[in-house]
């Protein structure tokens, strides 16, 4: 009598509907460019205000202990997209124009062939779309690919080839685009990736008159362009209710790196940006890392350390913050895949893991699987930039090494114990650094010389 139910229950599990685009889990990914760990009110800024960002850690967790791929954007965006450390692919800086790009030896753009987190989604079923800055490529590259290449269905975008998007009309477009996944009964990833607080600063009137009782011009500009983009996340978080959606959402806010700041007095003046347009220059730049050492091309937390918020209403406990699992940007592409229920190809060896029950509230103990860092930074460091000189890095378990260039000078510390780097172990712990300097060097073995595939811009054979 028990063959029975037992002969249905298969039945039903093997002739049951997959899910529809209305049951799977939709995602929507927030970066935003140059935000330091700091520059958030629910993280004690004193006259910043963010709200609509602050809503994500009141209704979700505050992860203090996430770090992004690089100090600065183009590999830290890399990171994310491809769930590798962008030195698999030589991309060690900002894409930059093309003679800028060959004499560091870096391709043109990110191959479109590369295995792209987009991609993965969209082969699963997912509406797939970026609003916001690219700079996976540069507008100044006529040639390179269009983000639509990589796997989106729409985007608009700037830095990058082609018309470049107003950057205020993000949130526009993307509460759009779900609308009109919701119309097609599809689950939806998008990414709505700000330019703020990244220079130019494109103030408008209305964020400015928020700030008139900051008697510094600066502090004003500064706080006016985040409290637009807060704004704007505000409108796309408002949608996801409207719609009905918020419970069925996955929302992460995070940063590329950490926040730009002048090595030095700086004059409060205009600048013109090919992407962009006109606004405030480096003399507005007042962002904080809260305590992290460093700041914006550092390979210190002030640099890659950055605010990683995450709601998803009852699955991501509410309120709450973990100060010690240490998750990075190449575990997204997998966490995010797994979400989804993507499956990804048996040829794809990711460099982060799936931290989903992490984000469920399963703290991290211990990071088993290495982090590792490569950078090009001046050795002796210029005395203006005292913490920008770590080429590469290296995080196993609870302990950081960082190293410059040529291996000469190494430093050690415990990264759960100590996140503002203050205490160098190297001295006590020199079995430790030794096994850490190891790791490192194997790890750039595996290195390519050079960037491969078809990742040139037809410019550099005018340049030879």
């Amino acid at each position: 009598m028990s063959f029975f139910p037992v002969r249905a229950l298969l039945l039903l599990v093997l002739f049951a509907p997959a899910l529809t685009g209305a049951e799977k889990t939709n995602i929507l990914f927030i970066f935003a460019d140059d935000w330091g760990w700091g520059d958030l009110s629910c993280h004690g800024h004193p006259y910043v205000k963010t709200p609509n960002i602050d809503r994500l850690a009141r209704e979700g967790t505050d992860f203090h202990r996430f770090t992004v791929a690089s100090g600065v954007c183009s590999p830290s965006r890399t990171a994310v997209m491809t769930g590798h450390f962008p030195a698999r692919y030589n991309i060690d800086g900002h894409f930059a124009w093309v003679p800028s790009n060959a004499r560091r030896n870096m391709p043109d753009w990110l191959d479109p062939g590369a295995p792209l987190l987009p991609r993965f989604l969209q082969e699963a079923g997912y509406a797939t779309a970026h609003y916001g800055k690219w700079h996976l490529a540069n507008n100044m590259i006529a040639d390179s690919p269009l983000p639509g290449a990589y796997g989106y269905d729409a985007y608009g975008a700037f830095n990058c080839a082609g018309e470049q998007m107003p950057v205020h009309e993000d949130s526009a477009h993307a509460v759009a685009f779900i609308e009109k996944a919701v119309a097609d009964e599809k689950p939806f990833f998008v990414n709505l990736w700000l330019h703020e607080p990244h220079t130019p600063f494109h103030t408008v009137p209305k964020y400015e008159w928020r700030f008139r009782h900051l008697q510094n011009e600066a502090d004003r500009i500064y706080a006016s362009v985040l409290s637009h983009a807060d704004d704007r996340v505000g409108q796309v978080l408002d949608a996801l209710d409207r719609l009905g959606l918020a419970d069925n959402t996955l929302v992460i806010f995070s940063s590329d790196n950490g926040p730009a700041r002048a090595p030095g007095p700086a004059k409060l003046e205009l600048m013109y940006d090919t992407a962009t347009g006109a606004g405030w220059g480096i003399g507005a730049a007042k962002g904080v890392t809260g305590g992290r050492r460093g700041y914006k091309a550092a390979l210190f937390e002030g640099g890659i350390g950055v605010p990683f918020l995450a709601r998803w209403p009852g699955r991501i406990a509410a309120g709450k913050v973990d100060r010690r699992s240490l998750i990075s940007a190449v575990d997204l592409l997998p966490t995010f895949c797994r979400v989804a229920g993507a499956v990804l190809p048996d040829s794809y060896v990711p460099d982060g893991v799936d931290v989903g029950d992490v984000l469920r509230g399963r703290e991290m103990p211990i990071r088993e699987k290495p982090l590792f860092w490569k950078s090009s930074a001046r050795w002796p460091a210029p005395k203006n930039r005292p913490d920008h000189w770590v080429s590469y890095a290296v995080v196993h378990h609870d302990r950081k090494l960082v190293s410059n260039r040529d291996g000469s000078h190494l430093e050690l510390y415990d990264i759960v114990a100590d996140p503002y780097e203050k205490r160098d172990l190297k001295g006590s712990e020199p079995q430790v650094a030794v096994a850490l300097q190891r790791l490192l060097e194997e790890w750039k073995s595996t290195l390519p010389a050079m960037p491969s595939g078809s990742v040139f811009s037809s410019e550099r054979a005018q340049e030879k």
